[in-house]
């Protein structure tokens, strides 16, 4: 972690209280994760939202979904349900306080609370931070990211107490409308005041796809067979870590031979410096790909609609039908066995 982002042992401070007084209050009690409400940063002004989790008493945590990503990720994770994949929530820009047994920290957190001269004793009494980005394995968190949370705990405090008394103050108004703890200074003072506001439209980061020309020309000149490929992109698993870098999940463009599900070529890729730039290199690397086995499919079936629209192009230019298909027959096993094998 670089040194400028590195939190200090005073913003630190301001975050193990506020999550204490938190646990105290337990909010969790009578908030469910569908109960939330906005927090506006007084420091970039960016929005998160606030869901309280652990009225099953599992597991207590407060989670702050950042951005117009964090809630539409949050939104689409409640509406699918029991059906929604638990790996989503690794996909979900969100910075999450919990409450942890003293074995599930890490050397630093613990380290960080002695420092702070704070004791917690028993099950679920021992707060962890950690921050979530798409495609990253969940790490510590940075000094705006603590400053960000700190303030979102300091507003739940407030809010879920009122919300016990009176349970429409959270009840979504004209449609989406949601309350808004939104800062105000006047002179050296932070005032806070509630507010609401719509769910903001999803504005995700642009993906620019780089790629020379004359590969794309060299796959017109490839011989043409009368195949169908299944092409895949998805996240293994097992995190890696570079030297100094936040450990990261590894993605993995997987291309098979429809009929005899024989593997044809097979890419690792990383999501550093973002995830945008990472699949922006995909149309790349599939190019890349069909040069080496010399091969031109009559037909490409895609189960991902980003994966199609990035894709549809260079398919287009080499005279390739592209169709997106619910399933891969022929590449489900392959997919299956290789996420076994890295997540041993």
């Amino acid at each position: 972690m670089a040194e400028e982002t590195t939190p200090g042992i005073r913003e630190w401070r301001g975050l193990y209280e506020s999550a204490v007084r938190i646990k105290e209050i337990s909010p969790w009690e009578w908030m469910t994760e569908a109960d939330i409400f906005g927090v506006q940063s007084p420091e970039t002004g960016d929005l998160g939202f606030v869901s309280v989790m652990g009225m099953l008493g599992e597991h207590y945590a407060v989670s702050l979904y950042r951005g117009s990503e964090g809630i539409h990720g949050f939104l689409d994770l409640q509406m699918m349900g029991p059906f929604a994949d638990p790996e989503g929530l690794l996909h979900i820009p969100q910075l999450q306080a919990s409450f942890e047994d003293r074995e599930q920290l890490d050397k630093r957190d613990r380290a960080i609370i002695k420092e702070l001269g704070l004791k917690f004793r028993g099950r679920n009494a021992w707060p962890m931070f950690r921050s979530y980005r798409p495609s990253f394995f969940p790490w510590f968190l940075e000094a705006e990211e603590v400053r960000f949370l700190s303030c979102a705990l300091e507003q739940l405090a407030d809010v879920a107490p009122r919300f016990r008394e009176d349970s429409s103050l959270l009840e979504p108004s004209g449609g989406d409308r949601y309350l808004l703890r939104a800062p105000r200074r006047e002179g050296e003072t932070l005032l806070w005041e509630d507010a609401s506001m719509d769910v903001p439209s999803l504005d995700a980061p642009p993906i620019e796809v780089e790629m020379e020309v004359s590969k794309i020309e060299a796959l017109g000149r490839l011989p043409r067979r009368e195949a169908r490929l299944e092409v895949d992109f998805f996240m293994l698993p097992t995190p890696v870590r570079d030297e100094g870098d936040r450990p990261y999940f590894p993605h993995m463009l997987l291309v098979v031979e429809a009929a005899s599900g024989m593997i044809l070529g097979h890419d690792l890729l990383s999501p550093h410096p973002s995830p945008e730039t990472m699949w922006g290199r995909v149309p790349e690397k599939f190019a890349d790909q069909l040069s080496e086995v010399e091969l031109a499919p009559e037909k490409i079936s895609v189960d991902l609609e980003l994966l199609f629209d990035l894709l549809e192009p260079l398919a287009e230019e080499a005279g390739i039908e592209i169709e997106l298909t619910p399933s891969l027959p022929g590449l489900e096993l392959v997919r299956e066995d290789l996420l076994q094998t890295f997540g041993e």
